[in-house]
């Protein structure tokens, strides 16, 4: 296999850092140099990493290809593009469906859906792989956890899954700010909230027959801080406005 990519940006890398800091992997990857800095500092840091002139020489060089454009510019992009019979297509752009993809890439007989994180590059986290494909769960398996499934509609919901991230890091910079303001200096303040919330992230697997509302409630001791905190924000409809924004995010997503 030799594997490139059309679009360079964090994502790319993230899957080329986390393949290439695989014991003995030597697969050749050839990337675009849309983004020079990004492509350029692969390149330097592993040996079987080549540069393209362009997407084609992209295509020309590989059998898998990855595509990894900003949303807004795919089409553009794409239908200026030659693709093989054989090329076996992984699109990572969220928003486009598969089968625009596929009449975007036509006449390459595979194309196949994955949605990858940057946490990926640090072998963590897990990639969605739609429809099934035994070769690209293959690929992502070694650097996490991989998800398939055949259902487009599945797949995009899981998708709205990843809108959440920014609005999580928001939540403990809260924390942070208010503990802060309370007199705490801001580097105690962040190691105590990473280290409780690294270890709350572990409870679904040290329970794994809990849900989270169960989980919620384990924490929620009657009459505690925890019940105090959480009664508040649901009272005030915190959480109902964050279910309608995944809601809306689905929307865009789906394109209805």
């Amino acid at each position: 296999m030799k594997l490139g990519f059309v679009g360079i940006g964090a994502l790319s890398s993230a899957i080329v850092t986390g393949l290439k800091s695989l014991p003995g992997e030597a697969t050749p990857v050839v990337v675009s140099p849309r983004n020079e800095d990004i492509a350029a500092e692969l390149a330097a840091r592993y040996p079987d990493v080549r540069i393209a002139a362009d997407n084609q020489a992209v295509l020309d060089q590989c059998d898998r290809v990855m595509l990894a454009v900003r949303p807004q510019i795919a089409r553009d992009v794409l239908k200026e593009l030659r693709f093989r019979e054989d090329h076996h297509v992984v699109s990572l752009i969220a928003t486009v469906s598969r089968e625009e993809i596929a009449a975007l890439v036509a006449p390459a007989g595979r194309v196949t859906k994955a949605l990858p994180m940057p946490m990926i590059a640090r072998l963590e986290g897990a990639t969605i792989v739609c429809p099934s494909d035994r070769e690209t769960a293959a690929f992502f398996s070694r650097l996490g956890k991989v998800i398939e499934v055949d259902d487009q509609n599945e797949f995009d919901v899981l998708t709205v899954v990843t809108a959440t991230y920014a609005s999580y890091f928001k939540y403990l910079d809260t924390i942070h700010g208010w503990v802060r303001g309370e007199g705490v200096s801001s580097d105690k303040a962040r190691d105590y909230i990473t280290s409780i919330f690294k270890a709350l992230a572990n409870a679904p697997d040290t329970t794994p027959d809990a849900d989270f509302m169960h989980l919620s409630q384990d924490y929620a001791t009657r009459g505690g801080i925890n019940e105090q905190v959480l009664r508040e924000l649901t009272e005030r409809g915190l959480f109902d406005a964050f279910a309608e924004s995944l809601g809306r995010v689905h929307r865009r997503i789906a394109g209805t």
